[in-house]
């Protein structure tokens, strides 16, 4: 039995999605962020980090979406939600990356600056930047990673929920998807799919 901790608004989506599509079978428990519950000695002891999603297996803990992502993959290969060519899967990993360590920072500085410095006025420069920054890197993914109907192509991947969720952070933080045809498609696509219908419910 899988168990993800996860949060509304938060890259627990991603997973979570994830979940469903290989139709799991797990329990999701609902952290409140707006609580604190993130730094409950608890939830710190399976997590340092203070943060969602975490993924508790039998074997162990794992956070990092990438990481969650491509765990559950490999354990559902049936579903073939990667590659199976090294340069192929390489490929997916890199996209998941980019999401992981620029995309999702960018989003960040909207309301967590206070990572990064403790200059209230820095913080709102920040936040100033961040719809510019992710209509950047959303031209990116257009013109770069997104090869239509899905990321990598003709078949679903772990990388489309990941697409998924920045499409909503898109909106969020001010940046139309109109803007961007190949994106605002995989959208629609994915908002189609009884997966994210389930999570929706649960994080709108």
């Amino acid at each position: 039995m899988l168990t993800l901790f996860y949060s509304k608004n938060s890259c627990s989506y991603a997973p979570h999605v994830l979940l469903y599509d290989v139709e799991a079978n797990f329990n999701s428990i609902h952290v409140d962020i707006n609580k604190g519950e993130q730094n409950t000695p608890e939830f710190l002891k399976m997590n340092i980090k203070g943060r969602v999603p975490v993924l508790k297996t039998s074997e162990g803990i794992l956070t990092e979406v990438p990481a969650i992502l491509l765990y559950i993959a490999q354990i559902y290969p049936q579903k073939k939600l990667i590659p199976l060519n090294p340069f192929s899967l390489a490929e997916a990993q890199a996209f998941n990356m980019f999401i992981s360590s620029t995309v999702h920072v960018a989003h960040a500085h909207k309301h967590r600056g206070s990572r990064w410095t403790d200059d209230l006025e820095a913080q709102l420069k920040m936040t100033e930047k961040v719809t510019s920054n992710m209509a950047y890197y959303a031209k990116i993914i257009e013109n770069e990673y997104l090869r239509g109907p899905y990321v990598l192509g003709d078949e679903y991947s772990i990388c489309d929920p990941y697409l998924s969720l920045i499409t909503r952070w898109l909106g969020f933080d001010g940046v139309s998807i109109n803007q961007f045809p190949k994106i605002a498609k995989h959208n629609e696509t994915m908002r189609l799919r009884p997966s994210v219908k389930k999570v929706l419910n649960l994080y709108d």
